[in-house]
């Protein structure tokens, strides 16, 4: 099911969430210029450009855990190989936030924050808005890390962060209908209350995280860092109060 659209009419203008969506836009049009050809080095293996973009600025679970004094399991040669130097691996936290593996990641990703993203800084405020953001993507790495520990494949996207927007559109706007398409009946939009969609939503990401429990490899979606961040952006909404305060109107199809 891929949302379009939802009901909500929004009191402010978005300029938080339209930045956070065209930042990660500029920087995966960035990552289209990197060389994909594997460099001739004496390296363990050869990296390319853009592979070396992604590991350099991708937030690499083991490495995290590494750098905040967590021994991660992992073996030594690799971490001297793969994690960054200094305390850079912690930058990359946040700056694996802006980083996309392809245009259906992107694509995905900035559909969902576009849609879900303007109420809640509606409801939030613009600078409220972006620490939540920032700290919900903080806490989808920080479960990602815990669930893989050992891992040295690079995390990266916005989904983490978006997931967090997805909990607190879920706890502010449970009654919001969302306009759904499914593919490929791409004609046929029905709509679906948000607590029921979002609501299949978390259910499909906490499941698919049990189902990796233990493998190695594993489908290549952070299923623990979804989970993590929805938890996060949830519980700060209802801590926060923003509930409580007067929200967007009913029966406009802006999103």
């Amino acid at each position: 099911m891929i949302p379009v659209g939802d009901f909500l009419r929004r009191r402010t203008t978005p300029y938080v969430n339209w930045t956070l969506i065209a930042i990660n836009i500029a920087v995966f049009v960035y990552t289209l210029t990197l060389d994909t050809t594997g460099s001739n080095t004496n390296l363990p293996i050869p990296i390319s450009e853009a592979d070396r973009f992604y590991f350099d600025w991708g937030a690499l679970p083991a490495c995290v855990a590494e750098t905040l004094g967590v021994d991660s399991g992992a073996d030594r040669d690799a971490l001297a190989f793969f994690c960054p130097t200094g305390e850079r691996p912690i930058v990359t936290v946040f700056t694996a936030m802006f980083m996309h593996a392809g245009w259906g990641h992107i694509f995905g990703n900035m559909l969902f924050l576009w849609i879900f993203g303007d109420n809640v800084e509606d409801r939030l405020g613009h600078i409220p808005y972006l620490v939540f953001y920032l700290v919900c993507g903080v806490a989808a790495m920080a479960f990602q890390t815990g669930f893989g520990l050992d891992s040295l494949i690079p995390t990266v996207g916005a989904s983490g962060a978006i997931a967090g927007v997805l909990g607190a559109y879920l706890v502010l706007f449970p009654g919001a209908i969302v306009q759904v398409v499914v593919f490929p009946l791409f004609f046929f939009p029905f709509f679906l209350p948000a607590v029921v969609l979002i609501g299949i939503w978390f259910v499909m990401q906490l499941l698919g995280g049990v189902a990796e429990l233990g493998e190695t490899g594993g489908a290549g979606i952070a299923w623990w860092a979804h989970v993590g961040g929805f938890v996060a952006g949830a519980i700060l909404v209802l801590i926060t109060g923003a509930r409580a305060r007067a929200g967007p109107r009913l029966l406009d199809r802006r999103t």
